[in-house]
Protein backbone atom coordinates (compact mmCIF):
# COMPACT_ATOMS: atom_id res chain seq x y z
CA UNK A 1 0.00 0.00 0.00
CA UNK A 2 3.06 2.60 0.40
CA UNK A 3 3.99 2.03 -3.20
CA UNK A 4 0.19 2.68 -4.16
CA UNK A 5 0.41 6.12 -1.95
CA UNK A 6 3.63 7.46 -3.01
CA UNK A 7 1.97 6.67 -6.77
CA UNK A 8 -1.05 8.98 -5.81
CA UNK A 9 1.58 11.59 -4.54
CA UNK A 10 3.65 11.54 -7.37
CA UNK A 11 0.80 11.68 -10.08
CA UNK A 12 -0.78 14.76 -7.48
CA UNK A 13 2.49 16.72 -8.12
CA UNK A 14 2.42 15.68 -11.55
CA UNK A 15 -1.43 17.00 -12.27
CA UNK A 16 -0.43 20.30 -9.97
CA UNK A 17 3.03 20.67 -13.22
CA UNK A 18 0.69 20.41 -15.97
CA UNK A 19 -1.86 23.15 -14.59
CA UNK A 20 0.87 25.08 -14.09
CA UNK A 21 2.51 24.83 -17.85
CA UNK A 22 -1.33 25.18 -19.00
CA UNK A 23 -1.41 28.42 -17.30
CA UNK A 24 1.61 29.06 -19.07
CA UNK A 25 0.73 28.26 -22.42
CA UNK A 26 -2.36 30.72 -21.97
CA UNK A 27 -0.15 33.42 -21.64
CA UNK A 28 2.04 32.42 -24.22
CA UNK A 29 2.00 33.97 -28.12
CA UNK A 30 3.35 32.36 -31.68
CA UNK A 31 3.93 33.88 -34.69
CA UNK A 32 3.69 31.96 -38.17
CA UNK A 33 5.07 33.51 -41.05
CA UNK A 34 4.51 32.99 -45.17
CA UNK A 35 5.35 34.63 -48.27
CA UNK A 36 8.84 35.72 -46.91
CA UNK A 37 7.56 37.58 -44.25
CA UNK A 38 4.66 39.41 -46.37
CA UNK A 39 1.63 38.07 -44.14
CA UNK A 40 2.28 37.01 -40.06
CA UNK A 41 -0.48 35.69 -38.04
CA UNK A 42 -0.07 35.33 -34.22
CA UNK A 43 -2.11 32.69 -32.28
CA UNK A 44 -2.61 32.33 -28.39
CA UNK A 45 -0.96 29.39 -26.58
CA UNK A 46 -4.49 27.98 -26.76
CA UNK A 47 -4.35 28.50 -31.02
CA UNK A 48 -7.02 31.42 -30.89
CA UNK A 49 -5.79 33.89 -33.92
CA UNK A 50 -5.06 37.19 -32.45
CA UNK A 51 -3.56 39.24 -34.97
CA UNK A 52 -2.66 39.25 -38.87
CA UNK A 53 -0.40 41.54 -40.17
CA UNK A 54 -0.44 41.99 -43.94
CA UNK A 55 2.38 43.58 -46.02
CA UNK A 56 0.63 46.46 -48.19
CA UNK A 57 1.93 45.52 -51.39
CA UNK A 58 -0.36 42.48 -51.49
CA UNK A 59 -3.70 44.61 -51.03
CA UNK A 60 -3.84 44.35 -55.20
CA UNK A 61 -7.54 42.94 -55.68
CA UNK A 62 -5.90 40.95 -58.36
CA UNK A 63 -3.92 39.01 -56.28
CA UNK A 64 -6.69 38.21 -53.10
CA UNK A 65 -6.48 34.79 -53.66
CA UNK A 66 -2.60 34.78 -52.99
CA UNK A 67 -3.22 36.59 -50.29
CA UNK A 68 -5.68 34.50 -48.96
CA UNK A 69 -3.65 31.07 -49.33
CA UNK A 70 -0.80 33.44 -47.83
CA UNK A 71 -2.80 33.88 -44.66
CA UNK A 72 -3.83 30.05 -44.49
CA UNK A 73 -0.12 29.19 -45.04
CA UNK A 74 1.46 31.80 -41.74
CA UNK A 75 -1.25 30.29 -39.52
CA UNK A 76 -0.77 26.83 -39.80
CA UNK A 77 3.22 27.97 -39.51
CA UNK A 78 2.27 29.36 -36.73
CA UNK A 79 -0.05 26.57 -35.14
CA UNK A 80 2.98 24.38 -35.91
CA UNK A 81 4.73 26.27 -33.61
CA UNK A 82 2.64 26.34 -31.01
CA UNK A 83 2.44 22.55 -31.19
CA UNK A 84 5.90 22.46 -30.55
CA UNK A 85 6.15 24.95 -27.85
CA UNK A 86 3.10 22.44 -26.35
CA UNK A 87 4.90 19.31 -26.78
CA UNK A 88 7.97 20.37 -25.39
CA UNK A 89 6.00 21.89 -22.12
CA UNK A 90 4.77 18.39 -21.58
CA UNK A 91 7.66 16.28 -22.12
CA UNK A 92 9.14 18.84 -19.27
CA UNK A 93 6.05 18.03 -17.21
CA UNK A 94 5.97 14.51 -17.59
CA UNK A 95 9.77 13.64 -17.50
CA UNK A 96 9.08 12.46 -20.92
CA UNK A 97 5.99 10.07 -20.01
CA UNK A 98 3.57 10.02 -22.75
CA UNK A 99 -0.05 10.59 -21.96
CA UNK A 100 -3.02 11.19 -24.01
CA UNK A 101 -4.43 14.72 -24.32
CA UNK A 102 -6.68 16.06 -22.08
CA UNK A 103 -5.74 13.52 -19.16
CA UNK A 104 -6.68 14.39 -15.70
CA UNK A 105 -4.26 13.76 -12.65
CA UNK A 106 -4.52 11.63 -10.69
CA UNK A 107 -6.46 9.25 -12.08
Amino acid sequence: MKNLAGLMKQASQMQAKMEEMQGRLEQLEVQGVAGAGMVSVTLTGKGVLKAITVDPKLADPDEMEMLQDLIVAAHADARRHLDERTAAEMQNVTGGLNLPPGLKLPF
